[in-house]
């Protein structure tokens, strides 16, 4: 037991004082250090937990951890304490208003500790540039040196004061024209929040050090951070910070330093290396359309590497790119047969090979690719991680490929007879399986699906599947006629919210106009919760819906911005006017050009404005800053998020061309 720095501990009347957290004793404190200075050597990061209750919240130490301060400093600076680390990690998280800086005196002593590992986790505790750079000028420990460097970096990044910022710059100056590799690029690290062009400046020297064999087993000997006593860091952890920093400094250094550190990696043979490189490429893609043009021949080089993951890498990144690497179409090809993955990968080299090669257009995607994606969809147990590369959905592969319908309509059609052997199976057979995701694909294709009929009716007869039937024979169209008693039937009645929209589908699909109209009117004016879907549903009846305008009006000003998009566009069908359509759907065009991500809406609000033909000049002049924006507009951060802003960016740039005809929803 080290008992000696709590002495004092009974002298403080601490049911008195307040704590971090409501509800909380105070009294638990006294106990809490006890227990940690009884178990001495022995004691661990758990038993300091309990004292995480000290913390108070909005930077102000609250009074229970302004008494414990000099208690809880005691523990972590005994050399007899097993969890000094964690205690001292603890002090900073404590530091706030509350406490004088004379009672900081003794924890920022701590710097001065024998422990390397205790010195690294108290440089948070450091009072200024001052201090840092003194720490700086007697350290010697290289675990200690780096987050030294970054700390430095950014206390004189915060600093107002002239004198100490330029004292920092001096130091890391000589730091960067010193002769350790591994310190230049923490110096490059910690001046990037002071002065952007030194990354700029350096960057080539970086990424040499990255690429230089004899300095990898370095990165984790010197490269630790004030938040762990036992691990350093990699050097494919320095690479990912440094993107990540780059990114926050200067997005154009963030580029420059993923496509040479691919270059240098492909020159050295490095293939962890390249690995790295295509991560970060992809991540760059996912965030930003603007540095597709630099990416595919990074990507490219690679499909004949030895290495099956950088195939499958590459080979994923130009499906991403899509036209943009049509040069690279002969080597995609190529790799139709190669059926390597890759461990903790989703899919193999010929699935993205295929892939990218229908993005490209190239009919050699054509033979194979709905069988591919029929086996996709029956794999059991299939999983990935959303950040690292993983398959499409089939419906993300073949709703663009609508004018290649007739080569791929028979192995659709051939798929969905096999899958509908289930549709009279009790249990949910068919939630697996290709049935959904290729009924959403004909519904996609409209009336160019129309061949497939036969095949689409008996899934009206599932609950499962009988919603995506009924939507791809109403997308058909006319053509599906014989199938409207069918759909009448479809066991989606089952959920009361699919009458409306089967009824609607049958009448649309027999032709019956009149018969159609009266239905969904009626659904209009009952005023219930079905009455906005009723409203978007009699945009196709345009003048002959006159009768139903006011109510239109009335959910058009309703507070559900879904239903208000979508009477607004019925509204214009209706009346022929652009107004007061067009400005009430530009209220959801304009905060995307201040930086909104409500995507949906702004899709749908798109969809309708463009058949409208009216855009005003500040929508106009909003739309054109969404498109030169340097950023994609979706929330997911994988492949979709290119597809996504894909399509956006083509509702943009119809909505700037003036309009046209009506976008199919």
């Amino acid at each position: 037991m080290t008992a000696q720095p709590l002495a004092s501990l009974d002298s403080v009347a601490w049911d008195r004082l307040e704590t971090a957290y409501p509800g909380d004793r105070a009294g638990e404190i006294p106990r809490a250090l006890r227990r940690i200075a009884e178990a001495g050597a022995e004691a661990t990061e758990a038993d300091c937990e309990p004292l995480w209750v000290l913390v108070a919240r909005d930077g102000r130490m609250c009074a229970a951890a302004v008494a414990a301060l000099p208690f809880v400093t005691a523990l972590a600076a005994d050399p007899g304490v097993g969890a000094r680390f964690e205690l001292v990690q603890l002090l900073a998280y404590m530091q706030g208003e509350g406490a004088a800086d004379e009672d900081w005196a003794a924890a920022r002593a701590l710097l001065a500790d024998p422990d390397p590992a205790v010195r690294r986790a108290a440089i948070q505790l450091a009072d200024g540039v001052g201090r840092l750079i003194e720490q700086w000028r007697i350290e010697t420990d290289p675990t200690v040196r780096v987050p030294l460097l970054m700390a430095l970096g950014s206390e004189a990044a915060a600093s107002t004061e002239p004198g100490p910022v330029a004292e920092a710059r001096a130091v890391l100056a000589q730091v960067l024209e010193g002769d350790d590799p591994v310190l230049e690029v923490a110096a490059v690290y910690a001046s990037a929040s002071l002065d952007r062009e030194v990354p700029r400046r350096r960057l080539g020297r970086v990424v040499e050090v990255f690429s230089d064999a004899r300095q990898r087993p370095r990165f984790p000997e010197m490269w630790w951070s004030t938040a762990d006593e036992e691990i350093g860091f990699e050097r494919e952890d320095v690479v990912r910070w440094g993107a990540e920093l780059f990114r926050h400094h200067d997005p154009d250094v963030e580029l420059d330093f993923c496509t040479r550190l691919a270059d240098a990696a492909y020159a050295g043979g490095d293939s962890v290396l390249s690995r790295l490189a295509l991560e970060l490429a992809w991540d760059l893609l996912t965030r930003r359309r603007s540095v597709a043009a630099a990416l595919p021949q990074p990507a490219g080089r690679l499909l004949t590497d030895r290495d099956a993951e950088l195939r499958l890498r590459a080979a994923h990144l130009l499906a991403m790119l899509g036209r943009a690497s049509a040069p690279y179409a002969d080597r995609l090809a190529a790799l139709l047969d190669d059926t390597a993955g890759a461990g903790g990968l989703d899919g193999r080299v010929c699935d993205f090979a295929r892939w990218a090669l229908a993005r490209i257009g190239d009919p050699r995607a054509l033979p194979g690719l709905v069988e591919q994606l029929c086996a996709q969809c029956d794999e059991e147990g299939r999983g990935y991680v959303v950040y690292e590369p993983h398959r499409p959905e089939p419906e993300d592969v073949l709703v663009p490929l609508r004018a290649h319908a007739d080569v791929l309509l028979p192995a659709i059609r051939d798929a969905l007879r096999r899958a509908g052997s289930a549709v009279d199976d009790p249990t949910p057979a068919l939630v697996n399986g290709p049935a959904r995701p290729f009924l959403r694909v004909l519904a996609a294709w409209g009336e160019d699906a129309l061949p497939a009929l036969p095949e689409v009716v008996p899934f009206l007869r599932h609950t499962f599947t009988g919603l995506d039937a009924a939507l791809a024979l109403g997308a058909m169209g006319p053509g599906a006629a014989a199938a409207a008693e069918a759909v009448r039937a479809c066991s989606a009645l089952d959920y009361p919210g699919n009458h409306m929209t089967v009824a609607y589908i049958a009448a649309r699909i027999a032709g019956d106009d009149t018969a159609e109209l009266a239905f969904v009117g009626d659904k209009l004016l009952a005023d219930d919760e079905w009455s906005p879907g009723a409203a978007c549903r009699l945009a196709r009846f345009g003048a002959t819906a006159a009768p139903y305008a006011d109510a239109v009006r009335r959910i058009m000003d309703s507070t559900d911005p879904w239903s208000t998009i979508g009477a607004a566009a019925t509204l214009w069908s209706i009346t022929g006017r652009p107004e007061p359509s067009a400005s009430v759907l530009e209220e959801y065009v304009l905060p995307v050009a201040d930086g909104g991500d409500l995507f949906g809406l702004f899709r749908e609000a798109l969809r309708a404005l463009i058949p409208i033909g009216r855009i005003s000049p500040t929508a106009r002049a909003a739309l054109r800053a969404i498109r030169d924006a340097d950023r994609r507009l979706s929330h997911e951060r994988d492949h979709t998020a290119v597809l996504r802003d894909e399509e956006l960016c083509a509702l943009i740039d119809a909505a700037l061309a003036g309009g046209g005809p009506e976008v199919p929803r």
